[in-house]
């Protein structure tokens, strides 16, 4: 049963361009379709190479964006189903949230971003929305993947309304406005926090398995020791790494349903999506005392792994790398892919901003074998697991 506050593909705001329906191919909603152009893109099928936590892992066992991808989508279904939204526009949304970012993750951002210090800097987020608007073309009749209005305006939100607008981001408002100063509908909502819960909780999966984690650090956190406690009374003859991977089951179990618990309550009554977006605050949230727990993990998680001085170092040499290769393309625009030099701009900021955007459609392997033909040696210290 569809919520009344749920988005209703049928009530769509439609497309930037207009498509005859005499095109469309088989009876799918409009925001089946969104999750199927999503499935089918270059961008898409490139997060098999990009970095979740680790630099080009040579792990097989580590996450990547792609399956990190995955499983906030499987997370997301789970709350849209529950809450009795459109489980397709959530998983659309999921599938498609980390699209904008380049090689190395938050590394190779940053140095994008200070190398188009003068011209705008650069946004993952925003780069998401460029990408599945103008840079993935594969249908004749227009530019971009030409995803519905409610797909792109929870993209654009997955944060939250847009307070200070990137430039990529104003530019698209600007062809196809988004309504940015509003929250998102309930599934974009919802998308974000099944983004956090997945990365939350597996994260400290791949930090355990890699050896960055201590069991012994992480139950200094009461909630997580609670969970850990329940574990070792059910299951005491169990291996310890079934018994840590029951864990992270159960964290993501307590977090979902307290999810939903809590967005029941604040969407009771709401007869709209409509009035979802105009709420003036997140219907979608944790409860207070979650909310909290959720807090305290990520902190614990910044300063034990994210910025553990193994991935400090490694990130440094994946910002050197972005660079190195930003500096070596705009000296010299020949080095780059036949297709890219061909539609170069001649004026700034246009020609700094194509640059970037074939940096970072690229891959974490593509980026380092990029890197070393231009240098002649693979970059060093790019992988730590």
């Amino acid at each position: 049963m569809r919520a009344a506050f749920a988005c209703d593909p049928a009530q769509s705001r439609g497309r930037e361009f207009p498509v005859e329906q005499s095109l469309a191919r088989g009876p799918r909603s409009a925001f089946q379709r969104d999750r199927d152009r999503v499935v089918h893109s270059i961008a898409f099928r490139r997060l098999r190479h990009k970095t979740q936590v680790f630099v080009a892992p040579d792990g097989d066992h580590y996450r990547v964006r792609l399956t990190h991808s995955l499983e906030v989508a499987q997370i997301g279904r789970v709350i849209a189903r529950a809450l009795g939204l459109d489980e397709d526009l959530t998983e659309a949304l999921c599938l498609a949230h980390d699209i904008g970012h380049p090689p190395f993750g938050h590394a190779g951002e940053e140095a994008l971003d200070h190398a188009l210090e003068r011209f705008g800097g650069f946004d993952h987020n925003a780069h998401c929305l460029r990408v599945l608007m103008r840079l993935e073309s594969p249908y004749c009749e227009h530019e971009g993947l030409n995803l519905t209005w409610e797909m792109l305006e929870g993209l654009a939100k997955h944060n939250g309304p847009v307070g200070v607008v990137p430039w990529a981001l104003a530019e698209l408002d600007a062809a196809y406005p988004l309504e940015l100063t509003q929250w998102g509908s309930l599934e974009s909502q919802v998308a974000a926090l099944a983004d956090d819960i997945a990365y939350d909780n597996h994260d400290i999966d791949d930090g355990l398995r890699a050896g960055f984690l201590e069991l012994d650090e992480l139950l200094t956190l009461d909630f997580v020791a609670d969970q850990w406690r329940a574990i070792e009374r059910k299951f005491p003859g169990a291996p310890q790494e079934r018994r840590l991977r029951e864990l992270v089951r159960s964290q993501i179990g307590l977090m979902v349903n307290d999810l939903i618990g809590e967005t029941a309550v604040r969407a009771k009554g709401m007869a709209s999506a409509a009035e979802v977006r105009g709420a003036g605050q997140a219907t979608a949230a944790f409860s207070t005392g979650m909310a909290e727990n959720e807090r305290r993990l990520k902190a614990f998680m910044y300063a034990r792994l994210y910025h553990h001085p193994q991935q400090l170092h490694t990130a440094e040499r994946a910002r050197a790398v972005t660079a190195e290769l930003y500096a070596a393309y705009a000296q010299d625009p020949a080095l780059m892919d036949a297709g890219w030099q061909a539609s170069l701009p001649g004026q700034e900021p246009q020609r700094s901003r194509h640059i970037a955007d074939f940096i970072a459609g690229m891959t974490d392997r593509y980026a380092i074998a990029a890197h070393a033909k231009i240098y002649g040696r693979t970059p060093e210290g790019l992988r730590n697991v």
